[in-house]
């Protein structure tokens, strides 16, 4: 998603989870026991919660030790390497047009973030905290749609002020 564009905040799309899983039939058929499991992660993995409408997946490995492997791996299916960003123990994958991960059916794919997780890391702990504790407590849930809603629309245009403005809250319920 191009930085520029302004920030658009969904209601829940009933649709996510199916969008989700075609994605990841179509990683794990592509990337296979290299891997441990693929979690759906963040706002469109949370029934109910209005999100912005793209979906995030977590690719599990047991260790980073893979990593080569399953870069060439994820490159052949369209993905290029991002680097850490930032966060030790997570990759991140960019995706080189609409149709990745590519496929039989070369169609477009629904817009995605994708990340390489050690099951150890501190980021991939966090975003199965975050998302279990949203899961389990439908007011929670809610307080986090209508902070994002309200940041949405302060933070129109800058993407690093409205991803600021979420992070007490993110921290509050990680650390309880």
């Amino acid at each position: 998603m191009s930085a520029n564009k302004p920030i658009l905040i969904e209601n829940y799309n009933i649709k996510w989870p199916v969008l989700f899983e075609e994605l990841a039939f179509i990683l794990r058929n592509g990337l296979g026991n290299l891997i441990m499991d693929i979690e759906h992660v963040r706002s469109t993995s949370v029934p109910g919660l209005a999100a912005k409408p793209i979906i995030d997946l977590d690719i599990v490995v047991d260790s980073m030790t893979s990593l080569p492997e399953i870069t060439a791996r994820l490159r052949d299916l369209g993905y290029y390497a991002e680097g850490n960003l930032g966060v030790e123990g997570r990759e991140a994958f960019g995706r080189m047009d609409e149709r990745v991960p590519y496929n039989q059916e070369n169609k477009p794919m629904a817009e995605h973030h994708l990340y390489v997780c050690d099951r150890k890391s501190e980021a991939y702990r966090n975003h199965i905290a975050f998302r279990n504790a949203l899961r389990q407590d439908r007011h929670l849930a809610d307080q986090y749609s209508l902070l994002k809603r309200e940041l949405a629309v302060v933070h129109m245009d800058n993407r690093q002020a409205y991803t600021e403005g979420k992070t007490q809250f993110v921290n509050k319920v990680i650390n309880g």
